[in-house]
């Protein structure tokens, strides 16, 4: 196995790994752009970015790893917004 195939491969174990149990998360993509993986996409908390990639850092051990990786941000506004 050259070490292409064995980068998808482990990108593929990274994604099956997040489809499943706890974590459930389809909202993230990862795919190998020159020499390093990148993680992007939009996740609901910093605590599931934070597991996201501390599952990244198991998985993807010894690759590069760019995280490109948002927070959506549900909190009501503090002020009412003004039309004019």
């Amino acid at each position: 196995m050259n070490s292409d195939d064995e980068g998808e491969y482990r990108i593929a174990r990274f994604r099956e790994r997040l489809a499943r149990d706890d974590v459930a998360e389809l909202g993230v993509r990862a795919e190998m752009r020159g020499a390093a993986v990148v993680l992007t996409g939009t996740l609901p908390t910093v605590g599931r970015r934070d597991e996201v990639l501390r599952i990244a850092d198991a998985e993807l051990s010894g690759l590069a790893v760019r995280a490109d990786l948002l927070v959506a941000c549900a909190d009501p506004p503090d002020r009412p917004e003004e039309l004019r």
